[in-house]
């Protein structure tokens, strides 16, 4: 049963139960960080699939089913990670694009490597497969919305540039900043970090939040079929979306709902 949390609406239990359970309106954007399948070895909840057909037969089904949920010209975005361990990922990506079509593949560049082998490059980014609707012709994407300020120093410099006549308007865009890229450089959330909780597949802040704003206006739906620490609802609240959350596991329903305590005590 959904159940008001803070400002959204969360679900416990298993994602296709909560998926078939909401009725309410379309989501604007989803944002999906889904197990990986056997990466996170000493979690339960990444390795309850025998084989890896079962696992991307449970991922079409729940895309599927999420789909029913997008918005015409919303987006749908999902976590992933190549690697040796997580080649499935790749797998992942041309299976789904069966399901939904292809519209982003994102790179998120965690700034810092992990788990360094000696027999390939130390890992330092992992991927978001954006996916839209087959029939959109369009969807709702802010590119405003996630601009990147320059620094003074910069700014001044690229003034002095002599080719742009209107130094008025010029510096008027320059203060806006510049477009973000598909590359987004987050750096990753370590034990030390002031925002880690506990989870530990948890990501950023900063790096939800630039998929939610671009995707979505205030006062949109944001829906998170596998919420974990609940950092799509701590952005939604600060970013007046609404959300709606699924999550099977109760401990982490709990550090949600903790979390959401802090922001709004």
């Amino acid at each position: 049963m959904w159940r008001d949390v803070s400002k959204g609406q969360l679900f416990q239990g298993d994602v296709f139960e909560g998926l078939a359970a909401w009725t309410g309106d379309k989501a604007q954007c989803i944002v999906a960080d889904p197990p990986y399948f056997q990466v996170q070895t000493k979690e339960e909840w990444d390795n309850l699939w025998p084989d890896e057909e079962a696992y991307l037969d449970w991922t079409a089904q729940w895309v599927k089913a999420a789909s029913q949920h997008l918005a015409p010209d919303g987006i749908l975005y999902i976590f992933g990670q190549p690697g040796k361990r997580e080649h499935v990922w790749l797998k992942v990506c041309a299976h789904l694009v069966d399901t939904l079509a292809f519209h982003d593949l994102i790179v998120w560049d965690r700034a810092v490597g992990y788990n360094e082998r000696r027999d390939s490059f130390t890992p330092q980014f992992e991927m978001i497969l954006a996916l839209r609707h087959p029939e959109a012709n369009k969807v709702f994407f802010d590119k405003d919305a996630v601009r990147i300020p320059y620094d003074e120093k910069t700014i001044q410099t690229y003034l002095r540039d002599n080719r742009y006549k209107d130094k008025e308007a010029r510096e008027k865009h320059l203060r806006r900043g510049k477009y973000a890229t598909n590359i987004l450089r987050v750096p990753s959330l370590k034990g030390s970090s002031k925002e880690k909780i506990g989870h530990p597949t948890q990501k950023p802040i900063s790096l939800i939040d630039q998929l939610i704003r671009s995707s979505s206006k205030p006062g949109d739906l944001v829906l998170d079929p596998f919420l974990g620490s609940g950092t799509t609802s701590v952005v939604c609240e600060r970013t007046d979306r609404r959300w709606i959350g699924i999550e099977s596991s109760g401990d982490y329903v709990q550090m949600t709902e903790e979390r959401l305590a802090t922001l709004f005590p």
